[in-house]
């Protein structure tokens, strides 16, 4: 009988707070970005769904937050509940990324995605961004996926591009069995 060789695989988890009405169609778009990926799995969690449980599965992570001037209250709150994740170096090596939405262009998105990139690097995480492209003319950051005012067809792309890059990437490092465990020698 023929042996199967099994590629790596990824669990992707999507972990946004569902405060606004743009949050939830840019965490969609995410996901199936990241379904697009053979070996992938997306994970869509709502904070109020979700618990440490699901962080320390997650092979990678997509924060996602409205901006409510940085990210809100609740989901910091949720962060902060997770304990000392940073200390523990338990997500240390996963791949991370951030989207938000906002209601003006120049209301804080960028100040949002760098607070949610700046827990994942306490964390010793692998930020992921975006690179530059014509759509960011009109839509998105390199820091991260966003929507302003209404979902357009060229915020999902870029939410779409982004959950794609998170899941090859977090797939290669899997397969290279390199992820960096946070311990200390």
């Amino acid at each position: 009988m023929p042996t199967t060789i099994m590629g790596p695989s990824s669990n992707v988890l999507v972990l946004y707070d569902r405060h606004g009405p743009l949050i939830e169609p840019l965490a969609a778009a995410v996901c199936e970005g990241v379904s697009r990926v053979s070996g992938a799995t997306p994970v869509k969690r709502r904070i109020q769904e979700a618990g440490r449980e699901d962080l320390l599965s997650a092979d990678a992570v997509i924060l996602g937050s409205p901006n409510w001037s940085g990210i809100t209250g609740d989901l910091k709150g949720w962060l902060d509940d997770q304990g000392d994740l940073w200390e523990e170096g338990v997500l240390a090596g996963k791949v991370g990324a951030a989207f938000t939405t906002g209601r003006g262009l120049h209301s804080g998105l960028e100040f949002t995605l760098l607070s949610l990139i700046h827990w994942m690097l306490a964390c010793g995480m692998v930020v992921v961004g975006l690179p530059w492209s014509d759509i960011m003319r009109v839509s998105g950051s390199y820091y991260g996926a966003t929507a302003t005012g209404e979902v357009t067809s060229e915020d999902v792309s870029q939410a779409s591009q982004l959950g794609e890059r998170v899941a090859r990437l977090s797939l290669r490092l899997a397969g290279a069995g390199s992820r960096d465990t946070g311990r200390r020698g």
